[in-house]
């Protein structure tokens, strides 16, 4: 599929196994959700912007670099939070922007309430997280706000990728690039990924 990356790592693998296990507890959930989310954001970084500057070590000046952009980090709420921290652990100064999104059970579509993003975003590089891309609703839907916003850096980073949810963001924004840890067979009539791991969200913080 063209503008996805499916980040392989051991890591990974081990940790999508422990997610996608019923029997996981939150806290093991959490853990190793941020081991894979640090894997993911260091993919999702590769293509940041560099200028270069003049640098004095203990020897003699020598050159170096600096981001040439700043950082926008917007977590689709609730379960996106999971994935924030491991983004920041590489740019701590990134700003941080939510949109909240839940789905409608009947339709399966996403219904938003809530949004907080940063002002002037235009030549930010911009990176929306959310560890499901399922239906791809929330984050084709999410993308069009940002664009809306001013954003033409996007990319988007999940856990675990639905072949329908690829689709859609492709179809809608062709533009901007998927990092996943996972593409998995389907979207089952309740529109959840298969084999999936459950409402994300829910492992997330225990409200199973």
């Amino acid at each position: 599929m063209k503008r996805v990356t499916v980040v392989e790592h051991p890591v990974v693998a081990r940790d999508l196994t422990i997610l996608r296990n019923k029997n996981t507890v939150p806290e093991q959930f959490r853990s190793a959700l941020n081991r894979i989310a640090i894997i993911l954001a260091y993919s999702s970084l590769k293509t940041l912007p560099l200028k270069e500057v003049l640098v004095h070590t203990p020897i003699q000046k020598t050159k170096g670099f600096e981001l040439d952009s700043e950082i926008v980090v917007v977590s689709i709420l609730r379960a996106g939070l999971g994935l924030v921290d491991a983004v920041l652990g590489f740019i701590p100064e990134a700003k941080i922007g939510h949109l909240g999104m839940y789905r409608d059970e009947e339709t399966h579509q996403p219904v938003d309430y809530y949004s907080k993003i940063p002002k002037n975003i235009e030549n930010d590089f911009v990176l929306l997280v959310d560890p499901m891309l399922a239906t791809g609703g929330s984050a084709a839907d999410s993308i069009s706000f940002l664009k809306k916003k001013g954003a033409q850096n996007i990319r988007f980073m999940c856990l675990i990728s639905a072949p329908e949810g690829i689709k859609r963001v492709q179809d809608e924004h062709p533009d901007v690039p998927i990092i996943t840890a996972a593409i998995d067979e389907r979207l089952n009539e309740d529109a959840y990924i298969v084999p999936g791991l459950g409402d994300a969200g829910d492992r997330i913080f225990g409200t199973l």
